[in-house]
Protein backbone atom coordinates (compact mmCIF):
# COMPACT_ATOMS: atom_id res chain seq x y z
CA UNK A 1 0.00 0.00 0.00
CA UNK A 2 1.32 3.09 -1.05
CA UNK A 3 1.65 6.21 1.34
CA UNK A 4 -1.50 8.03 -0.06
CA UNK A 5 -3.16 4.78 0.45
CA UNK A 6 -1.80 4.23 3.93
CA UNK A 7 -3.06 8.02 4.63
CA UNK A 8 -6.33 7.71 3.39
CA UNK A 9 -6.77 4.41 5.26
CA UNK A 10 -5.81 6.05 8.31
CA UNK A 11 -8.24 9.11 7.96
CA UNK A 12 -11.16 6.89 7.25
CA UNK A 13 -10.72 5.25 10.53
CA UNK A 14 -10.25 8.63 12.18
CA UNK A 15 -12.98 9.68 11.27
CA UNK A 16 -15.10 6.19 11.30
CA UNK A 17 -14.09 6.62 15.37
CA UNK A 18 -15.94 9.44 15.28
CA UNK A 19 -19.24 8.09 13.94
CA UNK A 20 -19.20 5.06 16.31
CA UNK A 21 -18.55 7.48 19.18
CA UNK A 22 -21.76 9.07 18.27
CA UNK A 23 -24.13 5.88 17.15
CA UNK A 24 -22.84 3.13 18.81
CA UNK A 25 -22.25 0.31 16.44
CA UNK A 26 -25.22 -1.19 15.31
CA UNK A 27 -26.40 1.37 13.72
CA UNK A 28 -23.76 3.13 11.92
CA UNK A 29 -24.15 1.96 7.73
CA UNK A 30 -21.31 2.33 5.09
CA UNK A 31 -23.35 4.82 4.00
CA UNK A 32 -22.55 6.86 6.85
CA UNK A 33 -18.85 6.70 6.82
CA UNK A 34 -19.20 7.58 3.38
CA UNK A 35 -20.87 10.47 4.01
CA UNK A 36 -18.47 11.29 6.86
CA UNK A 37 -14.98 10.91 5.44
CA UNK A 38 -16.69 12.85 2.09
CA UNK A 39 -15.75 9.72 -0.45
CA UNK A 40 -17.40 7.73 -2.57
CA UNK A 41 -18.80 4.21 -2.16
CA UNK A 42 -16.30 2.71 -3.98
CA UNK A 43 -13.54 4.73 -2.74
CA UNK A 44 -14.87 3.21 0.91
CA UNK A 45 -14.89 -0.30 -0.40
CA UNK A 46 -11.67 -0.71 -1.95
CA UNK A 47 -10.25 -0.40 2.12
CA UNK A 48 -13.42 -2.11 3.98
CA UNK A 49 -16.07 -4.70 3.04
CA UNK A 50 -17.83 -4.16 6.08
CA UNK A 51 -18.86 -2.25 9.01
CA UNK A 52 -16.96 -5.11 10.88
CA UNK A 53 -13.90 -4.78 9.40
CA UNK A 54 -13.58 -1.39 9.47
CA UNK A 55 -14.18 -1.17 13.15
CA UNK A 56 -11.75 -4.14 14.33
CA UNK A 57 -9.38 -1.38 13.02
CA UNK A 58 -10.85 1.42 14.93
CA UNK A 59 -10.64 -0.70 17.82
CA UNK A 60 -6.70 -2.04 16.58
CA UNK A 61 -5.88 1.61 16.48
CA UNK A 62 -7.23 2.11 19.61
CA UNK A 63 -5.07 -0.10 21.49
CA UNK A 64 -2.38 0.98 19.83
CA UNK A 65 -3.08 4.70 20.98
CA UNK A 66 -2.63 3.45 24.11
CA UNK A 67 0.16 1.45 24.23
CA UNK A 68 1.86 4.36 22.19
CA UNK A 69 0.83 6.76 24.73
CA UNK A 70 3.35 4.90 28.24
CA UNK A 71 6.00 3.80 25.79
CA UNK A 72 7.64 6.99 26.10
CA UNK A 73 7.31 7.66 29.96
CA UNK A 74 8.70 4.34 30.58
CA UNK A 75 11.86 4.64 28.14
CA UNK A 76 11.96 8.21 29.96
CA UNK A 77 12.54 6.03 33.20
CA UNK A 78 9.55 7.28 35.33
CA UNK A 79 8.70 6.41 38.27
CA UNK A 80 6.32 3.74 38.54
CA UNK A 81 3.65 5.92 40.28
CA UNK A 82 4.01 8.74 37.87
CA UNK A 83 3.43 5.93 35.17
CA UNK A 84 0.24 4.81 36.91
CA UNK A 85 -0.88 8.97 37.04
CA UNK A 86 -0.77 8.78 33.68
CA UNK A 87 -2.71 5.82 32.64
CA UNK A 88 -5.46 6.99 35.15
CA UNK A 89 -5.16 10.45 33.73
CA UNK A 90 -5.69 8.99 30.42
CA UNK A 91 -8.77 6.61 31.88
CA UNK A 92 -10.29 9.76 33.65
CA UNK A 93 -10.29 11.37 30.11
CA UNK A 94 -11.90 8.43 28.82
CA UNK A 95 -14.66 8.14 31.68
CA UNK A 96 -15.55 11.84 31.32
CA UNK A 97 -16.47 11.45 27.44
CA UNK A 98 -19.16 9.41 28.58
CA UNK A 99 -21.58 8.84 25.50
CA UNK A 100 -19.01 10.53 23.20
CA UNK A 101 -16.27 7.55 23.90
CA UNK A 102 -16.72 3.95 22.02
CA UNK A 103 -17.88 2.08 25.04
CA UNK A 104 -21.37 1.72 23.66
CA UNK A 105 -20.02 0.81 20.26
CA UNK A 106 -17.45 -1.46 21.62
CA UNK A 107 -20.04 -3.44 24.16
CA UNK A 108 -22.51 -3.79 21.18
CA UNK A 109 -19.67 -4.88 19.01
CA UNK A 110 -19.26 -7.92 21.96
CA UNK A 111 -23.04 -8.69 22.11
CA UNK A 112 -23.34 -8.85 18.63
CA UNK A 113 -20.39 -10.82 17.35
CA UNK A 114 -18.69 -11.99 20.24
CA UNK A 115 -20.49 -13.37 22.67
CA UNK A 116 -20.72 -15.67 24.66
CA UNK A 117 -17.01 -16.56 23.82
CA UNK A 118 -14.99 -16.59 27.21
CA UNK A 119 -12.07 -15.88 24.79
CA UNK A 120 -12.24 -12.57 23.18
CA UNK A 121 -10.26 -9.56 22.22
CA UNK A 122 -12.02 -7.65 24.57
CA UNK A 123 -11.58 -9.70 27.33
CA UNK A 124 -8.00 -9.90 26.44
CA UNK A 125 -6.81 -6.18 26.28
CA UNK A 126 -9.03 -5.89 30.07
CA UNK A 127 -6.78 -8.55 31.23
CA UNK A 128 -3.73 -7.11 29.92
CA UNK A 129 -4.04 -4.42 31.18
CA UNK A 130 -4.84 -5.71 34.71
CA UNK A 131 -1.20 -6.87 34.35
CA UNK A 132 0.42 -3.66 33.35
CA UNK A 133 -1.13 -2.05 36.15
CA UNK A 134 -0.17 -5.12 38.07
CA UNK A 135 3.68 -4.50 36.96
CA UNK A 136 3.20 -0.68 37.64
CA UNK A 137 2.22 -1.15 41.70
CA UNK A 138 4.65 -3.66 41.82
CA UNK A 139 7.36 -1.42 41.05
CA UNK A 140 5.94 1.48 43.18
CA UNK A 141 6.40 -1.09 45.85
CA UNK A 142 9.80 -1.56 45.34
CA UNK A 143 10.49 2.69 44.67
CA UNK A 144 9.09 2.90 48.04
CA UNK A 145 6.13 5.24 46.66
CA UNK A 146 3.38 2.09 47.28
CA UNK A 147 2.78 0.25 49.76
CA UNK A 148 0.51 -3.01 48.68
CA UNK A 149 0.19 -6.46 49.99
CA UNK A 150 -1.48 -7.44 46.99
CA UNK A 151 -0.60 -5.78 43.74
CA UNK A 152 -2.61 -8.19 41.96
CA UNK A 153 -5.87 -7.81 43.50
CA UNK A 154 -5.64 -4.23 43.59
CA UNK A 155 -4.88 -3.88 40.12
CA UNK A 156 -8.09 -6.16 39.20
CA UNK A 157 -10.10 -4.12 41.88
CA UNK A 158 -8.83 -0.92 40.17
CA UNK A 159 -9.68 -2.02 35.95
CA UNK A 160 -12.74 -2.89 37.32
CA UNK A 161 -13.49 -0.08 38.61
CA UNK A 162 -12.27 1.88 36.13
CA UNK A 163 -14.71 -0.49 33.46
CA UNK A 164 -18.04 0.53 35.48
CA UNK A 165 -16.78 3.81 35.74
CA UNK A 166 -16.98 4.40 31.86
CA UNK A 167 -20.12 2.85 31.64
CA UNK A 168 -22.00 4.61 34.25
CA UNK A 169 -20.62 7.33 33.13
CA UNK A 170 -22.74 6.60 29.48
CA UNK A 171 -25.79 5.55 31.53
CA UNK A 172 -26.15 7.95 34.59
CA UNK A 173 -23.40 10.35 33.86
CA UNK A 174 -20.29 11.26 36.27
CA UNK A 175 -19.63 14.95 37.31
CA UNK A 176 -15.76 14.67 36.86
CA UNK A 177 -15.61 15.37 40.87
CA UNK A 178 -17.08 11.54 41.51
CA UNK A 179 -14.37 10.17 38.72
CA UNK A 180 -11.93 12.19 40.53
CA UNK A 181 -13.15 10.89 44.24
CA UNK A 182 -13.27 7.08 42.78
CA UNK A 183 -9.71 7.37 41.24
CA UNK A 184 -8.79 8.98 44.28
CA UNK A 185 -9.89 6.43 46.55
CA UNK A 186 -8.23 3.83 44.58
CA UNK A 187 -5.05 5.80 45.11
CA UNK A 188 -5.66 5.93 48.60
CA UNK A 189 -4.90 2.63 48.92
CA UNK A 190 -1.70 2.16 47.73
CA UNK A 191 -0.65 4.93 49.54
CA UNK A 192 2.30 4.18 52.13
CA UNK A 193 2.44 5.25 55.67
CA UNK A 194 4.92 8.36 55.21
CA UNK A 195 2.17 9.71 52.08
CA UNK A 196 -0.81 9.34 54.41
Amino acid sequence: MGEKSVQKKKYIIQTARKVFEEKGYLKVTMKDIVDACQISRGGLYLYYESIKELFLDVLKEEKETAEDSFGPAISRGMASADVLGLFLTEQKKEILKGRKSLVIAIYEYYFENEMPRKENDCRNQFFMAIKVVEKLIRAGVKEGDFYCADPLGAARNMMFVLEGMKLAAVTMSLSEEEVNREILYLLKNLMTDRDA
